[in-house]
């Protein structure tokens, strides 16, 4: 089904453009919201009147894409990302990344303009980077990919855990005498002096009688 566009739509075309869409897109999508109109007679006769009207917005627009391609060639983007020290990342630098980079920077640029050499950028250094504008207009920006090295503290097994007692080791300490520890009891127990024996003269019995 022919239409003709009412505004701009990306990316499918321009204010004025004849576009040939579903019928169910444009009955339910593009007529509701006004953004298409369908192709006929009446529809030409409208869009040829404005025909100098929409022109004159397309060179504002052209206009508007010089001057930002200047700005975006001008500006030196630098990007930090977590890295190892091999200088690979910890993650990857996308169209989306850039994006959010570039409107910190008052650029609003919409993440499908954003054009990579490839997926994503993996590894720190200079990477060249293709934004598209308006018709054939394109800025091309160099980006700076930092790496950020994280440093992760190792401990060592030793003083991780305490060392290891072999068996047995315990029981030898215990057995040991300290050379300053107490004499066993039996060593210990003071020695015992035997009573003397009576004399002779304590124990010499009386004699029966005197003598006569």
């Amino acid at each position: 089904m022919k239409v003709i566009l009412n505004k701009d739509l990306s990316p499918l075309g321009e204010e004025g453009d004849v576009k040939d869409v579903a019928k169910g897109y444009a009955r339910n999508y593009l007529f509701p919201r006004g953004i298409a109109l369908p192709y006929n007679e009446n529809t030409i006769k409208l869009f040829e009147s404005r025909r100098e009207e929409i022109e004159g917005r397309k060179v504002q627009k052209r206009t508007d894409a010089a001057g930002l391609k200047e700005r975006l060639e001008a500006l030196n983007l630098e990007i930090t990302m977590p890295a190892g020290a091999n200088g690979k990342l910890y993650g990857a630098v996308t169209s989306q990344t850039i994006m959010d980079e570039l409107a910190k920077h008052s650029f609003q640029i919409e993440r499908k303009r954003i054009e990579l050499s490839g997926p994503s950028i993996k590894n720190v250094g200079k990477y060249k980077v293709t934004i598209k504008l308006y018709e054939s207009a394109a800025a091309e920006i160099t980006i700076s990919v930092l790496g950020q090295e994280i440093k992760t503290e190792t401990k060592s097994a030793s003083s991780a855990r305490p060392p290891r007692r072999h068996r047995g080791e315990g029981r030898e300490e215990r057995s040991e005498k300290p050379a300053d520890s107490p004499e066993s009891p039996a060593e210990a127990a003071p020695e015992t002096v035997p009573e003397a024996a009576p004399s002779q003269e304590a124990v010499q019995p009386e004699s029966a009688g005197t003598s006569q």
